[in-house]
């Protein structure tokens, strides 16, 4: 389908994508399955969980098993920019980070699984790129950089970290990605990135002052015809409350040019909200992942992915449409979702996200039916 030559720039955006642990474990080159957390100590455990919810797992599995029928529906959408959190360090060394409870690796010869859906900017601004310290995460840098991927929220000191990504789009617009991660998704302080020591783009809290902070950052970079996104890891993982400061601080953003804000950090999606004709999604929800067979919140269902399709005016950044195709995961695999939970998608995303219709289209996918610009109006109760 595609936008060029209409006016319009699309963006895909999605939620977590976490190709290590149990998912890297069924890829071609799994790394070593250590794990240090609580009850679980051996990563495959989270591969028969999986395959006990859902059949066994062809394992090894080619690199583009874990994105399915997501794959045809970037090939069908054909967007201009493609944006992910990636939510994992690339690395077979390094020394699990202290303090934490869980940890995230693929192993560097698994790459493939993230090449083959051709992202363009990959944001790591969030709380696992440095799970295995800064070697780990200066490794991750080094194998994206190698294949030609872009990184944004995370760098070898700070002037790297808070940079934005920048695409051109056609002959003249750019986009620019600028990642952030905040405390409330469980970033240590101390992984900030500094003038001397690699890290990541981080905001303790979202205040007024972080807020005027990175707004003068998105001002400086920003041009005439320019489309600014901020990536924002924040949040808790369960729940669609999203806190007024958070919703302070999107506004604020919007308010200072940014076009787009870019939610993630919740195991399932959040309200999103549409202020000042521009799209802010308070939380993604994750897009792949090995939670496949783990049990709890289930009235969230986690197993229902989305895959997010944005398109904006060249000129203005205003929204023009939102499209989101419902994907279910199944033995670690995206797959179409049934008609009934397409409904209840719908159904929940219209309820958290006051103001704001979503009506199921005869494709299968949600769209934006109407939009009250009520400023707050996200659900927060």
């Amino acid at each position: 389908m595609g936008t060029r030559g209409t006016g319009l720039v699309t963006l895909f955006l999605s939620g977590d994508v976490m190709l290590g642990r149990g998912v890297d474990q069924v890829l071609a080159h799994p790394g070593d399955p250590e794990l240090r957390e609580d009850w679980v100590r051996d990563a495959r455990a989270y591969v028969e969980l999986a395959e006990a919810a859902s059949g066994p797992i062809p394992a090894p599995v080619p690199p583009a098993w874990p994105w399915g029928a997501a794959l045809r529906v970037l090939e069908e959408a054909a967007p201009d920019v493609r944006i992910v959190n990636l939510e994992t360090a690339i690395t077979g060394d390094g020394e699990f980070a202290h303090g934490k409870a869980v940890h995230y690796r693929m192993h560097p010869a698994n790459l493939p699984a993230l090449t083959v859906a051709r992202p363009d900017v990959c944001v790591l601004a969030n709380n696992h790129v440095l799970d295995f310290g800064r070697p780990g995460l200066v490794e991750t840098l080094d194998v994206l950089a190698g294949a030609g991927l872009r990184a944004a929220g995370a760098g070898r000191d700070a002037g790297a970290a808070y940079a934005p990504a920048v695409l051109p789009v056609g002959q003249a617009a750019r986009v620019l990605v600028f990642g952030i991660g905040m405390s409330s998704s469980g970033i240590p302080p101390s992984w900030a990135a500094t003038a001397e020591q690699a890290g990541v783009a981080y905001v303790p809290e979202p205040t007024s002052m972080a807020a005027d902070a990175l707004v003068r950052r998105v001002q400086q970079a920003k041009g005439p015809g320019d489309i600014a996104v901020v990536s924002v890891h924040w949040g808790s993982n369960w729940g669609y409350r999203v806190p007024r400061d958070q919703v302070a601080f999107a506004h604020a953003l919007i308010d200072g040019g940014v076009d787009v804000v870019h939610g993630h950090s919740s195991h399932h999606p959040r309200p999103l909200e549409v202020y000042r004709d521009r799209l802010i999604l308070y939380g993604c929800g994750d897009f792949i992942d090995d939670y496949e067979g783990i049990r709890g919140y289930a009235e969230y269902r986690d197993d229902l992915r989305l895959a997010y399709l944005v398109s904006v005016a060249a000129d203005t950044g205003l929204l023009a449409s939102l499209r989101m195709v419902p994907l279910q995961v199944r033995q670690m695999r995206l797959e179409p979702a049934p008609e009934s939970d397409r409904a209840w998608l719908r159904t929940t995303l219209a309820r958290i996200s006051k103001g704001l219709g979503v009506a199921l289209e005869p494709d299968g996918t949600l769209a934006l039916a109407h939009r009250t610009e009520t400023p707050g109006s996200t659900g927060r109760g």
